[in-house]
């Protein structure tokens, strides 16, 4: 039997016999030594009874008559002088009482006291309680039980608490499968579902609704699911975006390259067709570059290195690499940034984020339009880097999808606006492992911003 409901259950009821052992044992001692205690303390004052009787008249009558009154009883008396001579019995007096009668005693109480309680192994259990008469002690009071009543006491109480034991060991048993069940149920339907994950099949229901570790399991093994579900459709996306964005360029390299290899061509054509083939290469490197860059942000190889610095610098930085640019797109270039902020964050990864930033902005805009870099203290201790363009905006349903990987908001043009359609996701993975947030906001024909917010000079 290997099941996990067989396991638990022998577990549990191996731990529920042992502990209802140990609980019956000491229950079971506990009531027996009562039983017991009760028997005696009964022989004691039955005796003391006797006793009082007889301290108020003293003769043959009074002993005559406790003894005949005892004679009725399951009990036994026996009233003797201070030299242990039989005055008065209620039945014959045999060896194992008068050895009872006969033994030490070193002084009495007028309570009296217990004589003999072994009743495992006499026959008989006793109590004594001395006759004073005028201060003086005249005789004892012997009082004997036959440890057949304690015995047979005892052995009701057992088999009462046999009966209960059958009966607990039967609901144990019970409450133990159903326990088992209640709990193993739905960890296999958990087992087969993630079965069915392995199998590559992730739409899977437990249909199992419960606010315990259990249900809190079962609610991670659905979510696990989704996300893998969402995992594998984006993987296929990606695939086929990959594929394409390959292609594409692969295609245009291998076409202008026969074209460019004809003899015909004259100079002038096949310089053309060598720029556009170096243009086509140009894309392809910096897409390979891009997929390169996010393998490594998955594998957790991408290594931040911060530093303090002026966010300012890092803008100077850029401004100057990407000025050539600005004046062969004809586009005006602005920046508003106060020169004491200071952030913690790697120079290099930064400097390669806003020149995404920057590019894109740049894809987006026509001739004669304006950029715009505006860096700025937004709440205490939060600075925001944003870039504006007046582009012709993004539709409010696409903005939540635009940090994806190979997102374009245009398909149709995703050739003419250039890029590999990567750099917002790389900017979106390097700004979160800063601890910071990247967001977008646009307008349909009057442009985008896109925003990064960093904690300022501390750990982001």
């Amino acid at each position: 039997m290997n099941k996990l409901s067989f396991k638990l259950g022998i577990f549990i009821f191996i731990f529920m016999i042992i502990v209802e052992a140990i609980l019956f044992f000491f229950l079971y001692k506990s009531l027996a030594d009562n039983r017991i205690e009760e028997v005696m303390d009964n022989l004691l004052s039955r005796g003391n009874s006797h006793r009082d009787v007889l301290e108020k008249r003293f003769d043959k009558s009074t002993l005559n008559h406790v003894a005949l009154m005892e004679s009725e009883a399951k009990t036994i008396v026996v009233i003797t002088d201070t030299k242990k001579n039989v005055l008065a019995k209620s039945e014959p007096v045999n060896e194992s009482l008068d050895s009872m009668i006969h033994s030490n005693i070193s002084e009495t109480s007028h309570q009296g006291l217990i004589l003999h309680n072994e009743w495992e192994e006499n026959d008989y259990v006793a109590t004594v309680s001395p006759i004073r008469v005028e201060g003086n002690i005249e005789g004892f009071v012997y009082m004997f039980a036959n440890t057949a009543i304690i015995k047979g006491v005892i052995r009701e109480l057992s088999n009462q608490f046999m009966l209960a034991g059958i009966i607990t060991l039967f609901l144990t048993i019970f409450a133990i499968f159903i326990l088992s069940h209640f709990i193993t149920r739905p960890l296999v339907r958990m087992k087969r579902a993630t079965e069915e994950l392995m199998k590559g099949n992730m739409k899977v229901s437990l249909g199992y609704k419960r606010s315990d570790e259990l249900g809190q399991l079962a609610n991670s093994i659905v979510i696990l699911a989704e996300d893998l579900e969402r995992l594998k459709e984006e993987r296929k996306e990606f695939l086929a975006s990959i594929s394409h964005e390959l292609r594409t360029p692969i295609t245009y390299i291998k076409g202008y390259a026969n074209i460019a290899s004809r003899e015909t061509l004259s100079d002038q054509e096949r310089e053309r067709y060598l720029r556009i083939l170096k243009e086509e290469s140009e894309h392809l490197t910096l897409l390979i570059k891009n997929l390169f860059e996010l393998a490594k942000m998955d594998q957790n190889q991408f290594v931040i290195y911060k530093e303090n610095v002026y966010i300012c610098e890092i803008v100077q930085k850029v401004n100057e690499k990407m000025t050539p640019l600005f004046k062969d797109k004809q586009i005006s270039f602005h920046i508003s940034c106060d020169p004491d902020l200071q952030v913690d964050v790697d120079p290099e990864r930064f400097h390669q984020v806003l020149i995404n930033l920057i590019d894109n902005a740049i894809n987006h805009s026509g001739k004669l339009s304006d950029i715009r870099l505006n860096v700025e203290r937004s709440k205490p201790g939060f600075i925001t880097i944003s870039i504006s363009d007046d582009g012709n905006g993004i539709p409010k349903e696409e903005l939540p999808f635009i940090f994806e990987r190979l997102y374009r908001v245009d398909k149709s043009r995703s050739r003419n606006l250039g890029g590999s359609g990567l750099g917002l996701s790389i900017v979106k993975e390097i700004i979160e492992k800063h601890g910071g947030r990247v967001y977008a906001e646009s307008e349909l024909e009057k442009g985008t911003t896109i925003s990064i917010e960093l904690q300022e000079d501390g750990d982001i």
